[in-house]
């Protein structure tokens, strides 16, 4: 095991624990405290964290890299619910009530995870109680994201999921330039194929029609260049 592995901090020069919405209003000597009760783990890209039925009984937190977060449907194709990055966290369900994962989580890259146990974090939520209102406020934020997923799941016109993720995708990761804004994908075409419902010859047909219609810039497989800025909006 890494230096890196055994201490977060030294993995990225500040406390994960920092990063993540939910300890927001702790002070300085409060994040080192954390830290001494956290497990931290380096994941190969397409090493799974934890399978749908595992006991739920930790916070994992994406320290440095990217998780995606799914479910196999009745068809057995894979759905995705979230991707996670950097600051951002699953399992929060069990810091309420131990349970079973409904969901499995895969790394998109090689990432570094942060773990802290249930019992551990009820004692930190004892000392911390407004932590609480702050992990009811990203389970409605998570609601919300999956009500919005099956309501663009629920329609048939494909070109409107597309636009959807494309404007996720601009929202969460893009960056403006001279062209427009500027996508590193988190997902490949089989990814975003599953997690908008289609086929992955579809969305490659499709997203090479907006290319020929000069309102996105196909750069390789991994980044798209959104030009037509109407499109997403």
């Amino acid at each position: 095991m890494s230096h890196c592995e055994k201490n977060c901090h030294k993995c990225t020069g500040k406390y994960c624990v920092s990063k993540v919405y939910i300890f927001s209003t702790l002070k300085q000597e409060d994040f080192k405290k954390i830290s001494e009760i956290i497990v931290s783990r380096k994941y190969k890209k397409g090493q799974v964290l934890f399978f749908e039925g595992d006991v739920e009984d930790k916070l994992y937190i994406v320290n440095k890299g990217k998780i995606k977060v799914y479910r196999y449907n009745k068809e057995g194709r894979e759905q995705i619910l979230y991707i996670l990055s950097d600051g951002e966290f699953i399992g929060d369900m069990s810091l309420l009530k131990k349970g079973k994962f409904q969901y499995n989580a895969e790394a998109l890259e090689d990432t570094y995870i942060c773990t802290i146990a249930k019992d551990d974090f009820d004692k930190i939520i004892t000392l911390n109680p407004e932590i609480t209102l702050k992990i009811m406020e990203v389970l409605h934020d998570r609601l919300m994201d999956l009500e919005n997923l099956i309501q663009n799941l629920s329609t048939k016109d494909v070109e409107v999921r597309i636009a959807s993720i494309l404007k996720t995708f601009a929202q969460d990761y893009g960056v403006k330039g001279e062209e427009g804004i500027i996508i590193d994908l988190p997902l490949n075409r089989e990814e975003m194929a599953n997690y908008i419902g289609v086929t992955r010859e579809t969305i490659s047909r499709k997203l090479t029609a907006l290319q020929d219609e000069d309102i996105i810039e196909l750069v390789g497989n991994k980044k798209i260049i959104i030009k037509d800025l109407s499109y997403i909006e």
